[in-house]
């Protein structure tokens, strides 16, 4: 160890040591509190670039922490609901390109269809009650 080294390790161990106490003396003399009052936050954030600032979060992590079920839970879906003006809503919608998109055939397929099959069903049942009546 050279000479120089000798000297210098204890005298910067010591400043380290006297650095530390004055710090700790001035934190307990300040007031962080009022310190705190006195700063024009707005002057702050005057400073900042906010787009830099954004430009550095990672949006997609950010979103993978999110609960989507605990927000989408917290929605009051009817005071939703009640700021939609439905008139207007249904004001947008081109009937005429709803109808030609719609295949009514299939529709009416699918409505009449139920329909007949009911009316089988009830043919049968009677069918059935009837052989029943002749079988006795």
């Amino acid at each position: 160890m050279s000479p120089h080294r000798r000297i210098t390790d204890p005298v910067e161990a010591m400043a380290q040591r006297v650095a530390e106490r004055v710090v700790d003396l001035v934190l307990t003399v300040v007031d962080l509190n009022a310190l705190i009052k006195r700063i024009d936050l707005n002057a702050v954030l005057a400073q900042v670039d906010v787009n830099a600032l954004l430009a550095q979060v990672d949006v997609s992590a950010l979103l993978d922490q999110v609960d989507v079920n605990a927000v989408l839970a917290r929605i009051d879906t009817a005071a939703l609901l009640d700021q939609i003006d439905v008139n207007a809503l249904l004001a947008r919608v081109d009937m005429d390109t709803l109808v030609k998109q719609t295949d009514l055939g299939a529709v009416i397929a699918r409505s009449s269809g139920g329909a007949a099959s009911e009316v089988l069903d009830a043919g049968r049942s009677q069918a059935v009650g009837l052989d029943q009546f002749i079988d006795r």
